[in-house]
């Protein structure tokens, strides 16, 4: 038995980056957003007929000592009246393309993974990247450094303008990040990789300063061709970057404790409209772009953003947090821009929370409030960091997905590591949400139809004891008991 298979048969005695998690909001709060089935929502679930239920249901669970453990397989029987607590589910009743699952492949998280002898990184890479395992498919990377880098860099750290980017290197990221973006790819080259920066070089900035401050207007351009140099630099050592953001958490410099820059709403408007769209169009690069890169709460930002004809013809769409507000906004957005998608773009454990490594069914209870919200993928923050969330330059303590201890070297998988497997493992890319509705005290639920037309539901129950439910679909039901604190994922091949 592997380590990590030993992990998953008892429980590791030894929540959100700025705890943010609020089960409330994103577990049953969350239920309304696709139970209700707004008019976009109405308008892409085609009504086909009630496809039937057939098949065993796989079933695997996270509770007390187990890990995504299988649990005796259930059998779909004619449906009759429902108890309370029932969940009905309508696959007919199609919501969004799932993009993946993953996490942040930061300055701090590769430095971290490369301290691996290179067996146990190979190890840890295929358990969170290959396809038959963990099958993370979305990562997040940094455009310079973040609070989550060994130093603070940019890309042109000139020490007077250099307008010409004469001075443009990415040889900082040659040591460990290319290297380890290169590896994962390696084993899953489906990774889907977004890229995000913490600041503009400091010359461009009214600080001359990676921490904190505000762009100066007259360097957009210049800064749309860093971007574009950025990608093209990627691009010949071998790792293509799929997607950016035009500034990370848009409406703070963080104190100026740490590599961030303010970004207004105009300056965005212009950056994307104007200057970054156009840039990657002329340089025929893929790449898409997607805006803010902060909270719910700024869901009045995406709205009013998207006014502008120039940023709706160059953003893809909204990167989210979840750090203020609840995630029904991003459903606000998808009413109003059904065109324009949504991903969820950071959120990680607090490595000194006393459930860190337990709090797999928080985490779920957020995961299905996202998915039930439009959301196309999930990216934790760090994948990878070490037993004191380091190494770190800014104020924030953070966990890995995995810590990787600094001496030892020894792997512990947080509550967040689970919680994922829960998804990551069952629900592919290319898979869709579909409407689940009834209202179970303590119990967030969302459901999935894979492009093979397998299903899976998963069930997080928060509540504080053991929950009957009814599952219902079409002219078939299945009844299960929930544990307290348990994560519960049901999987079965279906036909039309």
């Amino acid at each position: 038995m592997n380590a990590r298979n030993a992990e998953g048969e008892a429980v590791r005695a030894n929540v959100s980056r700025r705890e943010f998690i609020r089960v409330g909001a994103t577990g049953l709060g969350a239920i309304g957003a696709l139970g209700a089935l707004p008019a976009a929502a109405r308008g892409e679930a085609a009504r086909v007929g009630r496809p039937r239920a057939v098949g065993p249901i796989r079933v695997v669970q996270t509770t007390g000592a187990l890990r995504h453990a299988e649990r005796p397989a259930l059998a779909w029987s004619p449906a009759g009246n429902g108890p309370p607590g029932e969940i009905t589910l309508f696959p007919e009743r199609r919501a969004q393309e799932v993009l993946g699952f993953g996490a942040a492949l930061t300055d701090a998280a590769c430095y971290t993974v490369d301290q691996l002898p290179a067996g146990a990184r190979a190890e840890l890479f295929h358990e969170l990247y290959h396809p038959s395992e963990m099958a993370f498919s979305v990562g997040r990377t940094c455009i310079g450094s973040s609070d989550y880098s060994t130093v603070a860099y940019s890309y042109d750290d000139s020490p007077t303008p250099d307008p010409e980017l004469k001075n443009f290197s990415i040889a900082h990221d040659r040591k460990w990040i290319l290297p380890m973006l290169r590896q994962a790819r390696a084993v899953n080259p489906d990774l889907w990789l977004l890229s995000s920066p913490w600041s503009p070089p400091g010359w461009m900035k009214d600080k001359n300063s990676l921490l904190g401050g505000t762009v100066r207007r007259r360097y957009l351009a210049n800064y749309a061709d860093y971007f574009t140099r950025f990608v093209k630099a990627y691009a010949s050592e071998g790792v293509a970057i799929n997607s950016v953001t035009s500034q990370n958490e848009v409406d703070t410099d963080q104190d100026s404790r740490m590599p961030q820059c303010t970004w207004p709403q105009e300056i965005e408007v212009e950056f994307v409209g104007k200057h970054l769209g156009p840039a990657f169009a002329k340089a025929g690069l893929a790449t898409k772009i997607w805006l803010i890169d902060h909270n719910y709460n700024l869901w009045g930002r995406a709205l009013a953003e998207l006014q502008d004809d120039d940023v709706r013809r160059y953003a893809d769409g909204i990167a989210w947090h979840g750090y203020l507000g609840s995630p029904e906004e991003m459903t606000r957005v998808h009413d109003a821009y059904p065109g324009k998608h949504a991903y969820w773009t950071e959120g990680g454990p607090d490595i000194t929370a006393p459930d860190y490594q337990t709090d797999w069914t928080k985490w779920a209870g957020t995961f299905t409030g996202i998915m039930r919200n439009w959301a196309r993928c999930i990216i934790a923050w760090n994948v990878a960091l070490d037993e004191h969330g380091k190494p770190n330059i800014g104020p924030f303590p953070c966990g890995g997905v995995v810590t990787i201890h600094s001496a030892t070297k020894q792997i512990t998988r947080s509550g967040q590591y689970w919680a994922f497997a829960h998804f990551s493992r069952h629900v592919k890319r290319g898979a869709h949400v579909f409407q689940s509705t009834g209202s179970v005290e303590g119990v967030a639920h969302v459901a999935f139809q894979n492009p093979d037309g397998s299903r899976v539901l998963v069930l997080a129950n928060g509540a504080k004891g053991a929950v009957q439910s009814r599952i219902s679909l079409g002219d078939a039901s299945v009844q299960l008991s929930l544990p307290t604190d348990s994560v519960t994922t049901l999987d079965w091949p279906s036909q039309a």
